[in-house]
């Protein structure tokens, strides 16, 4: 009975010291992650002497007018507009088209239901990227150059097979006798899968808003400019100013932070709605 004893408590404290060491790997390999971050945003506050001669030590001067000068340089507000823009009516295009696309494919039990779904698929496999010169010329045949529907549309096509993906693997099945099949999915089933909603919604937004390909080839002017568009313009041919460039990555980034803070929370959710289904 002791021995029994013993040998627990031997394998508890070696447990325990087991994890310790994963605890202290962990804070060392968010240590290593977190230089970067560190030094874009000290790098923000520096002019470009202190920059070059102390890239990772605090700025002696705390010098606040870079965001500034990247606020007016790049036209934020104007930028920041086209961006969301973008981003809300895409968001809104593709959760709508894939919860109902997803709705439908999770009950249809047909040979060719599973294989317009593994169709629809093969779209996470093939980067649009090997389509671009077609997409370019379908978008100038049908008139859409350099207006916010041509990005809106391609990110739509982009990102829908994650969105069909997401819903059809974690939808719940609700049959009430009497209600249609529109009336069903809207009244019942939607609401029902806000957890999904919030999680294809973080992840679409998140491509969305760093897509920078697709705004870069269709929109021609910079009144359509988007905010990674603004920041490119001030990437030198020779040389980069980075204490005026990492200010307006700052910008650009802050709105998406603030989202996701608000939003992280959904994720858990959906990743736990996807664990107890069935």
């Amino acid at each position: 009975m002791i021995k029994q004893k013993s040998s627990e408590m031997g394998v508890s404290k070696k447990e325990k010291r087991g994890l310790v060491i994963t605890e202290i790997f962990m804070i060392l390999l968010a240590a290593v992650w977190f230089i970067p971050i560190y030094y874009l945003i000290v790098t923000t506050f520096k002019n470009p002497q202190e920059a070059t001669q102390s890239p990772l030590g605090l700025p002696k001067v705390w010098v606040f007018q870079n965001y500034v000068d990247a606020f007016v340089n790049m036209q934020y507000p104007r930028a920041l507009f086209n961006t969301v823009k973008i981003t809300v009516l895409a968001v809104a295009i593709i959760v709508l088209v894939t919860s109902m696309a997803g709705y439908a494919l999770a009950r249809t039990k047909s040979r060719w239901g599973n294989r317009i779904f593994l169709l629809f698929l093969a779209g996470l496999v093939v980067p649009f990227q090997m389509n671009i010169v077609s997409l370019f010329k379908i978008v100038k045949s049908i008139g859409l150059m350099n207006t916010a529907w041509a990005v809106i549309l391609v990110d739509v096509a982009i990102n829908v097979p994650q969105g069909i993906f997401l819903f059809k693997e974690l939808e719940e099945a609700a049959e009430i006798d009497g209600c249609s099949v529109i009336r069903k999915f809207f009244v019942i089933v939607l609401p029902l899968l806000k957890p999904v909603i919030a999680t294809v919604v973080i992840l679409v937004t998140l491509n969305v808003w760093n897509e920078f390909m697709t705004p870069l080839l269709f929109l021609q002017s910079r009144e359509q400019d988007v905010i990674l568009q603004e920041v490119s313009r001030n990437i030198g041919q020779f040389s980069t100013d980075w204490t005026a460039l990492f200010p307006m990555l700052m910008l650009g980034v802050a709105p998406l932070m603030i989202f996701y803070i608000f939003m992280q929370k959904y994720i858990i959710a959906g990743v736990s709605a996807g664990a107890v289904k069935g």
